[in-house]
Order: structure tokens, then C-alpha cells, then sequence
């Protein structure tokens, strides 16, 4: 990168099975809804509510099993997982290369996988919550 280069922009990888499973809303019911409501919201929000890196951010939506189908919006481009969602966030984060990468998920072997690679993790609870619920619902 030469001095005129722009700084990388973060990128945020989400753990959408994760998120969407860490409010009991229903989501069960409709995943690939509960995806989608999830990706509107990051689109909307543009990242993590304080974040360790300044926005914006690239954002990449992980899903996988039924919540596959979701289309990428602009601000959110969506990885349907081939297999494991968590083999898809650790090369996202391994293929960040030095790059900030924040990977948003409560998995404790996911977040010991990723953090390996140099990259940042926080919790569902960065990410604002969903319309007409408070941070402490989520």
C-alpha cells in the first residue's frame, strides 16, 4: 500500500445464526426472515454500535441451513455458508490478512478460531437493537 492508498475499510463479519439465535423472538420459525430483518438492520446501523475500529465498515452477513436465500443489500453483502457457517467466518477473518476484522458472534470456539487470526470479537449485544427493542432484550 502506498501512502496515497486509503486505509482499508474494517471488516465486520456477523455470525448470523448466532445473532438471530441469541433473541428468542420466533426466529425459528421463519430463519431466513429473521436473516433478513438481521441484514436490514446491519445495512441501517453501518456497524456495531462502539465498535474498536472507526466505520465505515465492509459488512459481511455469514448464513447458513434454512436462513439460506438471503439476498445482499447495499452495506451488506451475504455468505451462504457451504457447510459450517463457523469454517466460512474463520477464513473471512484468516483472509483479512492484517486488514481490521471484527467478527460479531457469542461462540467461544468460533471466537478462540478467529482471534487466532488477529482478528477483534464481540458479542451479538454490539450491534444496535432491533426496532422496538431495547439493547438489554437482546
Amino acid at each position: 500500500m502506498s501512502a496515497e492508498d486509503p486505509e482499508p475499510r474494517p471488516l465486520l463479519v456477523v455470525d448470523g445464526a448466532n445473532v438471530v439465535g441469541s433473541v428468542p423472538d420466533g426466529w425459528w420459525r421463519d430463519r431466513r426472515g429473521a436473516a433478513e430483518r438481521l441484514r436490514d438492520r446491519l445495512a441501517a446501523a453501518g456497524g456495531p454500535v462502539d465498535g474498536p475500529y472507526p466505520g465505515p465498515y465492509e459488512i459481511v452477513l455469514v448464513v447458513e441451513g434454512r436462513a439460506r436465500g438471503v439476498a445482499s443489500v447495499p452495506g451488506v453483502r451475504v455468505e451462504e455458508a457451504p457447510g459450517s457457517g463457523d469454517d466460512l467466518i474463520a477464513e473471512l477473518a484468516r483472509a483479512a490478512r492484517g486488514r481490521p476484522c471484527l467478527v460479531v458472534t457469542a461462540d467461544r470456539e468460533l471466537r478462540r478460531r478467529v482471534e487466532e487470526t488477529g482478528a477483534r470479537c464481540a458479542g451479538p449485544r454490539s450491534l444496535p437493537p432491533a426496532p422496538g427493542r431495547t439493547a438489554t432484550e437482546e
